[in-house]
């Protein structure tokens, strides 16, 4: 039966062991991703490993992009050289069944073509064989080697096996697991339908306290047993090394593991090693890719390669993860750095937000410069920064809003304030890769507005949220400084940001702008170690700026401080009747349901969930029923605005 294309790419997948180093198990999944297989395919395949972690396959499967340069030949060539069969052959299925169907019976092996049957037939093998002579393999170990005879039937893949030099796979109890096959002028060939995954051959008999060599390929480790007399185990590849030395570091615990990687998979190696406790024997610098110790010998000679291998050494553990801090330790940390202080850190990020129109981008502005000129900003100590300010909404009228701060001030921008005024992307790592590069470390980055930074993304979906704050993290550890992200509320601004609930919670700090009326406040709705709740009343002033070519006059606006809305806020007075009625129905569900040590509220005061609250006023309220929960949602959040109530995060409190 004719293999479908999906169905042939999952087969040859079933023939690569998944337990590969990882950079050559990532690319086999971006092979695998463009030969049209799924990613169920490719987890199932790759959870027959024994490093498998499912975060890992699908982060990794999500990171492949259609154009990584990596296309389906790249799965072929790959499973060809852990035995994969072509035409009309159907391959064994080692490692992936077929998805949604039910396990077939593997096909039997063509008669004579089984491991022990090959290998039963062949002949000793000699110095005098191409590749034995090629390679210098030769001397005792030698006899465990044989050749296919002239004449033998055996094919692989079309190509005609006799003569071929056979080289054993032994499993690790010893028993003849397969073979590999190399022919006088072409390349090496494993049996087909008898896996390579954990089999090894061992040149020369293994000594106690003597090392033990790990190599790829057959010829590198006859050159490691030749130049030391110590034995050598040749694990068939690359990616059954890992399986080969930790079933020998299980089997004996003291045994000296030393792997002899081909140029270019040292990283690999040392990786391997601090995982094993092995050591790590590198070809110096300059040897082109791929060469091994076989190749050193036969330029450098015998002696050269047992000095090298003399100073194989283990690679030194990384850093601990976590580090164990003593009372002393926690008395030694440096205080937390503000970069204004009880308001904003030095480092993380940050967001400001606001209703539509509540004069957060003038608020914003005000901000960057007092950071830029290191001035105190409504009486908060600032540690003064470079500032990168991009500007992606009311571009137009951006230029104007900076000729009313500086009429207001009386001088110039500050030089420390740098404008973008080009569109940006946060969700485009160029984008964000670009804007990075030219940032001052540990400058102050403000994006105005998030969903302008974000035009295509979901704020409430968690995934296309959760890519927006990874790709705020990235920008904020790239400049090493505060990344703040200006933001909308929702349509009730008593919940606060607008979006996921997850943007909230992963703000180091957030500064919170309301309006009623003509009146604006800001305040602190986080901040670590910082101030929290007390309410900054400002003003916009409006400035002159000349006329246009009609002879209109021209404004903008700057922020000043509003010390008469501190009096009328100390009079917290309800506004309207629905806001009286409901302040008056929420005093006796406060006594009778509130519960005290909410986080974020005064110690002691009684708190109500918002919805809680919302549905106690709705019952009290004397307007049509259909119209009832609208009213007191907006009877509670007028109560919030003017101070009369305090809210975070979903609970709610009299001030």
């Amino acid at each position: 039966m004719q293999l479908t294309d999906t169905e042939r790419a999952r087969a040859a997948l079933a023939c690569i062991p998944p337990d590969l180093p990882r950079h050559e198990w990532a690319r086999v999944g971006m092979a695998a991703k463009a030969a049209g297989l799924s990613f169920e395919d490719f987890d199932a395949w790759s959870q027959q490993g024994t490093t498998y972690r499912a975060a890992d396959a699908r982060d990794t499967w999500r990171s492949i992009r259609a154009d990584g340069g990596v296309t389906a030949a790249t799965l072929y060539h790959v499973a060809r050289e852990h035995g994969y069969r072509t035409a009309s052959d159907k391959p064994r299925q080692a490692h992936l069944p077929a998805r949604g169907e039910p396990a077939k019976p593997e096909r039997a092996q063509a008669p004579g073509a089984a491991a022990g049957a090959v290998w039963g037939r062949c002949e000793p093998a000699t110095e005098s064989h191409a590749y034995a002579s090629r390679k210098g393999l030769s001397g005792k170990p030698l006899a465990g080697l044989r050749v296919v005879p002239q004449g033998d039937a055996l094919r692989i893949r079309g190509n005609s096996m006799a003569g071929a030099l056979a080289v054993p796979a032994y499993a690790a109890d010893g028993a003849l697991q397969s073979l590999q096959l190399i022919p006088a002028d072409g390349p090496k060939m494993n049996l087909p339908g008898a896996p390579m995954a954990g089999a090894r051959f061992t040149v020369g008999t293994p000594a106690p306290g003597r090392p033990l060599y790990v190599c790829e390929g057959i010829g590198q480790a006859w050159a490691c047993w030749q130049s030391t007399g110590t034995a050598a185990v040749c694990a068939f590849g690359w990616g059954n090394v890992g399986r080969v030395a930790a079933d020998l570091r299980q089997r004996d615990a003291s045994a000296r593991l030393v792997l002899v990687p081909d140029v270019g998979k040292e990283g690999d190696a040392e990786k391997l090693a601090r995982e094993l406790g092995a050591a790590v024997a590198r070809l110096p610098e300059g040897w082109p890719q791929n060469s091994d110790a076989n190749d050193y010998a036969q330029r450098e000679g015998a002696d050269a390669l047992a000095a090298l291998l003399e100073q194989a050494s283990v690679p030194p553990k990384p850093e601990p993860r976590y580090k164990l801090l003593t009372g002393a330790d926690v008395r030694a940390l440096p205080p937390l750095a503000w970069r204004v202080r009880g308001v904003l850190p030095a480092q993380g990020l940050a967001a400001l937000y606001g209703p539509s129109a509540s004069g957060k981008s003038f608020l914003a502005l005000d901000l960057a410069c007092a950071i830029a000129q290191g001035r105190d900003w409504f009486a908060h100590r600032v540690q003064a920064a470079p500032v990168v300010y991009v500007a992606l909404e009311g571009e137009a009228e951006f230029r104007l809003r900076c000729a009313a701060w500086e009429r207001a001030h009386g001088c110039e921008l500050p030089e420390a304030l740098h404008l973008v005024l080009q569109p940006f992307a946060l969700t485009e790592p160029q984008d964000v890769a670009d804007l990075a590069a030219v940032v001052p470390a540990g400058a102050v980055v403000i994006l105005d507005t998030l969903n302008r930074a974000a035009p295509l993304a979901d704020e409430n979906a968690s995934r296309d949220m959760g890519e927006i704050l990874e790709a705020a993290k990235g920008l904020q550890a790239a400049t090493a400084g505060l990344v703040l992200l200006v933001h909308h509320t929702g349509k009730d601004v008593a919940r606060g940001l607008r979006g996921h609930s997850s943007l909230f919670a992963a703000m180091d700090a957030a500064v919170e702008v309301a309006r009623n009326g003509e009146r604006r406040e800001w305040k602190v709705a986080k901040a670590k170690d910082g101030e929290d709740g007390r309410a900054h009343p400002f003003r916009l002033a409006v400035q002159e700026l000349g006329a246009d070519a009609d002879g209109e006059p021209v404004t903008s606006c700057t922020v000043a401080p509003d010390t008469t809305a501190q009096d009328v806020r100390a009079a917290k007075l309800p506004q309207g009747g629905n806001q009286r009625i409901a302040l008056d129905a929420l005093r006796p569900v406060f006594k009778a349901q509130g519960r005290a040590g909410i986080d974020g509220a005064p110690p002691l005061r009684l708190c109500l969930e918002l919805d809680a609250a919302v549905a106690a006023v709705a019952a009290a309220l004397p307007v049509d029923p259909d119209r009832k929960t609208e009213r007191a949602r907006v009877a509670v959040t007028g109560l919030i605005s003017r101070g009369v109530l305090a809210c975070r995060e979903g609970w709610i409190w009299q001030t």
